[in-house]
């Protein structure tokens, strides 16, 4: 199968509520998403047409506008921490999650996210996030 995968990066605090250890403090992340989509049905031979599977500028804007500018210079946070931590409520550049911000919790988001919004002719076939430049986490579809 034929695919095309695009490189963000983005700039975020979070922090993880309950954890054990120095997550359970804010700190952050300069974070690099590589964002891999292909046709839903296998093309046998040449792809017709303009011969892309998508346009890299049309991903580009695509994920900016859904995900990354959502996120970059963020605080992303848990319901469960701001239901201890209140005082954090009010922030402006506040992002909240359902589940722990963790690397593996926010690919599921970005999998939702951008799903959403790809050319029908198009799946999302992998993710993957690094929250350094040698830890990471990734999404594949099934």
């Amino acid at each position: 199968m034929l695919s095309v995968t695009k490189i963000f990066r983005f700039e975020a605090a979070h922090v993880i509520h309950g954890y054990p250890g120095k997550c359970s403090r804010i700190h952050g992340h300069s974070y690099e998403l590589h964002v891999t989509v292909g046709f839903l049905d296998p093309v046998q031979g040449f792809i017709p047409g303009t011969g892309m599977v998508m346009d890299f500028a049309d991903l580009k804007k695509l994920v900016n506008e859904k995900v990354i500018n959502r996120l970059d210079h963020k605080f992303i946070v848990s319901h469960a921490y701001l239901s201890v931590r209140k005082e954090f409520s009010g922030l402006e550049e506040l992002v909240v999650m359902d589940a722990e911000p963790t690397a593996e919790n926010l690919l599921e988001w970005l999998n939702r996210e951008i799903s959403t919004v790809l050319p029908q002719n198009l799946k999302l076939q992998h993710l993957r996030l690094y929250e350094t430049k040698d830890s990471f986490a990734e999404w594949r579809a099934k």
